[in-house]
């Protein structure tokens, strides 16, 4: 039987048949063994998968089979996260359907999904734009309703005056903020719009005590969550009304010396004077068009009107000016804040800008005394209380409790917690989303739709105009329909769901895709929850991974899911570049296309290179010749194997000493006790450079007559099984024309011989006093010891010591030994 060629583009199509025809990555319930539930996050169908789909996806097929060959009961499923702008945005441009674009797209992708040979199980396959999918979606937003945490209430949106409608975020385009389609200035216009409670849950979410997500989205996640201690500080108007604040620093009120609202606080209108209402409302519309984040940016100048209105510091009766800045959102606290200009930077260079009094409430410990109408900078507030009536002289580490005892007794104020999170704003004035399912009744109010009436489908006879205004608002007949209290005329709400709600939830509906009497099959979440590991970008850390960790706390307390998270370990994958080392862009011409690479090398190819060509968790700028290289690396292990086992071996005659053999098994079992850690910890850079290195070894053994011998045999039965998680369609046709049985992948991880793998000797650094002294060779199980021993033993140390005692001897086992004189 002559020796087949390595064609990847017969192998590959070949096995994936075989695989999904025998359900060989069928994940069912079986006790018997430990389940393992592995998930990466799930696409959205935008035409075509890139090289980034690959980057995430494809290492964590290879730590879900290592898994399987572990022992465990793996579960790994794949879906779509189908509903979204780009398929609106898709159907004004090129007057097509949106459910047409997206299902169009799925099936495109569902096809280049398959082409990696990762081991999703299909059946469990879940699309967010599915009715079947999205009846549970709209089921959760009335339980959440009924839970109370779900409501409605005014809030800004950006908006095109000459649209005449909403506009999504990406749909802002530039640094002066104009509308993508028509180029008009966007405004922001208050819209009555849905919210749920994600704040009832913010301490909660600060803990990470049961999951092992990395440092780094722990840090984003609590930063964004933004925990603050201080006070709730009571102002009144002279106008008679209520300013509440928030500080963090209580204990500087009585050099608070102006206010600044934010442009949005209710309380402007009515304190604004007659004198300065021009300004005011000019300055209104100018803060209206600007996002939060250009608001707050450090390096803005920072702006204000007065308003004309004074308020009166609760601590001393001064009638400070009430000014308005947009700096100050009303997204954080109160949308108020108290302005102490001696001790705050922003404060102070707002204060010198329009003439206000900065007066110096704490002075720092080892400084002169200051005076706030000399100073040239603001200083921080760490030090004693001064100017500060009864509360001069507090020493700083009592001046917070004081000043909260102080307000507390006046009646002024009290203790409180501020976060910066807000509630989570669902509403989308678009189409392509799952209805929210409530109606409106003239008599009844606000009323949930029922549970048999689910789903609310969206109609598909619908019309794309040219001001993008949702179509559910324009449909002569969807909205309308009956009150499910009283039955009388009712209007259904317009506005869809944020398409994070879908994706908050679509690892419970992989569970049980087909399953109709609830969102999931109990059974299948009572065995395969929570997910074990999750992987995808560290882009999501502060939107779904928050949204996702809310909805599971969310339905705990309802009954519905249990434990106190829905992932145990989450990891994620870096970005990879373009081979300018820049960002994959159509426009800046650097995109891989991930067909034109299984095309050009097969799919074992491109995801070992995935792996090996960067860190996984970093990633990196794309080398076009490196891929070469793991083709090239590839081959070689092909030929190397399909020449030496299999049909072709009973040519061959053994001539290897036993040293070769001790050599070789030394090598292969080292390797594999690396890779099984390197798989353990998602070190896939490492695996495949470590495959490679076993490679030459085994080349050099080859070489030297091992070939045919039974560690040979033993050598390419575990390289395999190494290289089965990595290149999934080679390593199965070696295996079999190795002779071994159907499947590689049903196969166990091999065991680590430890006697094998043992060094037989090794080189220890003998140090005096921290320097290099020497290097002494010594048995690799030498104890402690025996290496104290033959340090002290050692010529250079004898001369060193010149007869003297040592003081102390350390052993670093396998490393060194320090002797300290």
């Amino acid at each position: 039987m002559p020796i087949p060629n390595y064609i990847p583009a017969e192998i590959e199509p070949k096995w994936q048949a075989k695989w999904e025809a025998d359900g060989l990555y069928h994940a069912d319930i079986d006790t018997s063994r430990p389940k393992y539930y592995a998930l990466t996050m799930l696409p959205y169908p935008s035409g075509d998968l890139h090289i980034g789909h690959w980057y995430a996806m494809t290492p964590s097929d290879a730590r879900a089979r290592f898994m399987r060959m572990r022992g465990f009961n793996v579960m790994f499923p794949m879906g779509f996260d189908a509903f979204g702008l780009p398929a609106e945005n898709a159907a004004i441009k090129h007057n097509i359907h949106p459910k047409k674009w997206t299902y169009a797209n799925i099936d495109r992708m569902r096809k280049q999904l398959r082409s990696m040979g990762a081991m999703f199980d299909w059946r469990r396959e879940a699309v967010s734009a599915d009715p079947e999918y999205y009846r549970w979606t709209q089921w959760f937003f009335v339980k959440l309703y009924e839970a109370g945490l779900a409501y409605r209430k005014m809030s800004p949106v950006d908006w095109c005056p000459h649209c005449n409608t909403t506009l999504a975020r990406e749909q802002v385009w530039g640094e002066d903020r104009h509308c993508e389609r028509c180029g008009t200035p966007v405004i922001k216009k208050d819209l009555e719009q849905w919210f749920f409670k994600i704040t009832r849950y913010a301490d909660e979410l600060l803990s990470y005590d049961t999951i092992d997500w990395p440092e780094r989205v722990r840090t984003l996640q609590t930063n964004w969550i933004g925990r603050s201690e201080g006070a709730s500080v009571f102002f009144k108007t002279e106008a008679g009304d209520t300013l509440e604040v928030f500080t963090t620093r209580p204990d500087t009120l009585w050099g608070a010396t102006f206010m600044v609202l934010a442009p949005e606080h209710p309380l402007v209108d009515r304190i604004t004077t007659p004198e300065q209402k021009q300004q005011v409302e000019e300055y209104k519309f100018q803060a209206a068009r600007q996002s939060d984040i250009q608001r707050e940016a450090a390096d803005k100048e920072k702006t204000g009107v007065f308003t004309g209105g004074y308020a009166i510091n609760p601590v001393n009766g001064a009638r400070i000016p009430i000014w308005i800045a947009d700096y100050v959102l009303m997204t954080y606290g109160t949308g108020a804040i108290m302005a102490v200009p001696a001790h705050d930077e922003r404060d102070f260079a707002f204060a010198r800008k329009y003439g206000l009094p900065v007066v110096v409430v704490v002075q720092p410990e080892g400084m002169p005394p200051l005076d706030g109408a000399t100073m040239a900078e603001a200083v921080p507030a760490a030090g004693t209380m001064v100017n500060s009536g009864p509360l001069t002289g507090t020493p700083g580490s009592e001046a917070f409790e004081r000043i909260i005892a102080y307000l507390e007794a006046k009646g002024t104020g009290h203790r409180t917690v501020n976060y910066r999170l807000r509630d989570w704003l669902i509403s989308r004035q678009r189409y392509w989303g799952a209805p929210i399912p409530m109606v409106y009744c003239r008599d009844c109010g606000v009323v949930p739709v029922p549970e048999d009436q689910l789903p609310v489908l969206l109609p598909d006879d619908v019309e794309w105009l040219p001001t993008g205004e949702s179509p559910l608002k324009l449909h002569p007949t969807w909205r309308f329909t009956t009150c499910p209290k009283c039955g009388g005329p009712a209007e259904r709400e317009t506005d869809t769901m944020d398409t994070f709600m879908c994706s908050s939830w679509y690892h419970l509906r992989y569970l049980s895709p087909r399953y109709d009497k609830g969102p999931f099959d109990p059974k299948e979440y009572s065995y395969w929850m929570p997910v074990d590991l999750y992987t995808g970008g560290i882009e999501h850390a502060t939107m779904h991974l928050i949204y996702t960790r809310f909805f599971h706390k969310a339905l705990r307390d309802m009954g519905i899911t249990e434990g106190p998270e829905p992932m145990v370990m989450l990891r994620n994958q870096g970005m990879v570049l373009g081979e300018d080392s820049e960002k994959m862009s159509k426009s800046r011409g650097n995109v891989i296309a991930p067909d034109d690479l299984v095309r050009a090398y097969g799919a074992d190819t491109v995801r070992a290179y995935l792996m090996f060509f960067a860190r996984w968790d970093q990633g990196g700028p794309w080398n076009s010749s490196g891929i070469e290289g793991t083709a090239r690396w590839l081959r070689r292990v092909w030929t190397m194997i399909s020449e030496t086992t299999g049909p072709e071996a009973g040519a061959q005659k053994p001539a290897a000493d036993e040293q070769t053999i001790r050599i070789l098994r030394r090598k292969v079992h080292q390797t594999l006790k690396a890779l099984t850690r390197d798989f353990e910890t998602l070190e896939f850079n490492t695996i495949i450079s470590g495959l490679m290195e076993l490679y030459n070894e085994m080349s050099k053994a080859r070489q030297a007559g091992a070939a045919g011998t039974p560690a040979w045999d033993e050598a390419i039965d575990i390289y395999l099984r190494m290289l089965a998680p990595v290149a999934p369609h080679v390593s199965e046709e070696l295996w079999q024309y190795t002779g071994k049985p159907y499947s590689i992948h049903t196969q166990p991880w091999p065991s680590v011989d430890e006697e094998a793998a043992a060094q037989e000797q090794i080189t220890l650094v003998v140090q005096v006093n921290g320097k290099v002294r020497d290097r002494i060779s010594l048995p690799a199980d030498v104890s402690q010891e025996g290496a104290k021993s033959a340090a002290l033993e050692s010529e250079a140390v004898k001369k060193l010591l010149d007869g003297r005692p040592a003081r102390q001897v350390i052993v670093v086992p396998g490393k060194l030994v320090n002797v300290v004189v």
